[in-house]
């Protein structure tokens, strides 16, 4: 089982746009604990991978670190970190990938 965690930030900004339906975008989110595989990779960034999870038309970016994630069993997972780091609608997508890989070439996980 990976673990779960969600930036204060986006946090804050889930519950602001989302309102009474954030706890189903959170709940959402914490499926990757059972299933860290979950969501498409879009892009890798100092030694970690980009990946996004899908809401309706909006998009939930988190990292992990790529190596772990292709070499070790389920089991090993435990230790696994899955970090959210920013929300997009379809609009400004590309735009929100660029500057998650901007900040970990400069700051890696630590920059969020």
């Amino acid at each position: 089982m990976a673990k779960v965690e969600i930036v204060k930030s986006l946090l804050d900004q889930i519950m602001k746009k989302f309102k009474g339906e954030a706890h189903k975008i959170i709940d959402l989110l914490k499926t990757l604990e059972e299933n860290p595989h979950k969501g498409k990779i879009v892009g890798q960034a100092g030694g970690l991978v980009i990946k996004e999870l899908k809401h309706k038309s909006f998009r939930f970016y988190f990292i992990v670190e790529g190596n772990k994630l292709k070499v070790i069993s389920k089991e090993e997972l435990i230790d696994l970190l899955l970090f959210f780091v920013r929300m997009s609608d379809k609009n400004n997508q590309q735009k929100i990938i660029n500057e998650i890989k901007l900040i970990l070439g400069k700051f890696g996980a630590e920059g969020f």
